[in-house]
Formats: structure tokens, C-alpha cells, sequence
């Protein structure tokens, strides 16, 4: 009878493990099948741009006709302002994050809070006072613009982000590389930022998803010269017709930096975001 007993309790967890596995798969097959049939629709032929069918005969010409228009120009206008942006954004909020971790500040928590609080407003709030003074410096359709726009808002969450990360590496590590006659900041960047690098991977893939992915200010702020993909993108959306074959290979074209560079940092980031959630 324990033999059986053994023997039926392995056959459930099996059953309960293939279950699992099971629905993984289909949660899996969910979230990826708006992502799949995108890119499948920028294969197909404009006769058959819309059809359910899996069996086709699959063209480039989406993807050629997109390099004949302002695409390219608007898809390096979203690369070079979304890497500039969280490049900055990172220079700038990750040694705030220590600051506010190390400085002993009474109000750390408040600031932190009051910096978080940029972030609250909904981003038409914003726009009025962004459009007004950038017509005045002459900053209107620019990439330095967007830049600025974008790094606004991304120095907020790599404060907020990185200073968690930053309060639970232990200050004795510190203060043993400052007795072997490391300054602080020497100490900061030889041992603190080395230990959260998983944190500085999520923030980093964040801020880019965040500037990448930005219409509404992209749309306001730029015309022609500085317009991003996103905005590209709304242009083949016109009076006489959707056309839907470019409209799937831009898309399919804008998921590729964010695919790559997030498979690029892949462990950091899977690190980063399970010790985001854990609190020491």
C-alpha cells in the first residue's frame, strides 16, 4: 500500500506539473499571438493583407516601400533620442540614488516621493509649458528637444528605481574599500554600482521602452526634421485608406530595438526586476 501510495502521488505531481506546463503554453501562445500575426501581416501581399490564412506567398515589398519615405529618417530620430535620453537619464539619477541612499538625509523618503511625484501628472499637463518654451528657445522639432523631454521624465524613475537596489547592498562594503583607501565615490563606482547592475539593466530597458515608445510628445513637440517611428508610423494612416502592409513592417521594425536590447541584458534584467519585487 505505500508503494501505491508513493506511485499515485508521483502520478499527480507529474499531472500537476504537465497542467502547468500546459497552461503556460497557452497564457504564452496569448501574449505572443498579437506580436506573431503583426509580423506574419508584413509578409503578406496587399491583395491578401488581411486574410486568415497561414498558407501564403510571402513579399519584402512592405518593408522595401518603407525606406523610399521619411521612415528611416524618423526610425533613427526614435534610436539616437531614446539612447541619448536613458544614457543621460542614467548618468545623472543613478549617482542621485546614492546620494539619497548614503546621504543620511531626514527627508530621503520625501524627496524620493517628491521626485516620484513627476510622474503622477498626466503628460498633457506637461504639454502647454513643454510647446510654449521650446517655441521660445527655438527647441521645437529637434531631437535635443525630445531629449529633454524624455530625460524629465526617466530621471524620476532611475532615482526612484536605483535607490532600493542601492539600500540593500550592505555599507560595510563601503566602508572596507574606503579603509583600503577608496574615496567615495572610487567606492561607489568599484563596489556599489558592480552589485547592482541587474538593477541598473531593468532601469536602463525601462527608460529606453519608455522614450522609445512615446507618442504623445513626439506628435506635439516635432513636425518633420526630429518625428519619431511612432509618429511614422500614424502616416500611413490616411483619408483614402489604412495601408496596412507598411503599417505591420514599421511596426515589426519598431519591436526589434527593444526585442534586442532586452535579450541582450536578458539575465540582468529578469535579476533586476525579481529583486525589485523583494524587499529586504
Amino acid at each position: 500500500m505505500p508503494a501505491d501510495a508513493s506511485s499515485r502521488a508521483r502520478r499527480k505531481a507529474r499531472n500537476r506539473l504537465r497542467l502547468g506546463d500546459g497552461a503556460t503554453l497557452v497564457l504564452l501562445a496569448l501574449v505572443l499571438f498579437p506580436f506573431l500575426w503583426l509580423v506574419q501581416m508584413s509578409f503578406r501581399p496587399n491583395a491578401d493583407i488581411l486574410g486568415y490564412e497561414l498558407a501564403f506567398s510571402p513579399t519584402l515589398a512592405h518593408y522595401r516601400a518603407l525606406w523610399t519615405g521619411a521612415f528611416p529618417g524618423s526610425f533613427v530620430n526614435s534610436l539616437i533620442t531614446s539612447l541619448v535620453s536613458t544614457a543621460l537619464a542614467l548618468l545623472i539619477g543613478v549617482p542621485a540614488a546614492f546620494s539619497l541612499s548614503r546621504g543620511g538625509f531626514r527627508s530621503s523618503r520625501r524627496i524620493a516621493l517628491w521626485i516620484l511625484a513627476t510622474r503622477m501628472a498626466p503628460p498633457i499637463a506637461f504639454t502647454i509649458p513643454f510647446f510654449l518654451a521650446y517655441r521660445f528657445l527655438g527647441l521645437s522639432d529637434t531631437r535635443t528637444g525630445l531629449i529633454l523631454v524624455y530625460l524629465t521624465f526617466n530621471l524620476a524613475l532611475v532615482i526612484w528605481m536605483m535607490k532600493p537596489y542601492f539600500d540593500s547592498v550592505p555599507r560595510e562594503l563601503e566602508e572596507a574599500a574606503l579603509i583600503d583607501g577608496c574615496g567615495i565615490w572610487s567606492a561607489f563606482l568599484r563596489v556599489t554600482l558592480p552589485l547592482s547592475a541587474p538593477g541598473l539593466a531593468a532601469t536602463a530597458v525601462i527608460c529606453f521602452i519608455l522614450s522609445w515608445n512615446d507618442f504623445f510628445y513626439a506628435l506635439v513637440l516635432t513636425r518633420t526634421q526630429a518625428s519619431t517611428a511612432p509618429v511614422a508610423i500614424v502616416n500611413f494612416i490616411q483619408y483614402t485608406g489604412w495601408e496596412w502592409g507598411r503599417i505591420a513592417a514599421a511596426g515589426t521594425l519598431v519591436m526589434l530595438p527593444v526585442v534586442a536590447f532586452s535579450i541582450l541584458v536578458r539575465n540582468y534584467l529578469v535579476r533586476g526586476l525579481a529583486a525589485g519585487g523583494v524587499k529586504e
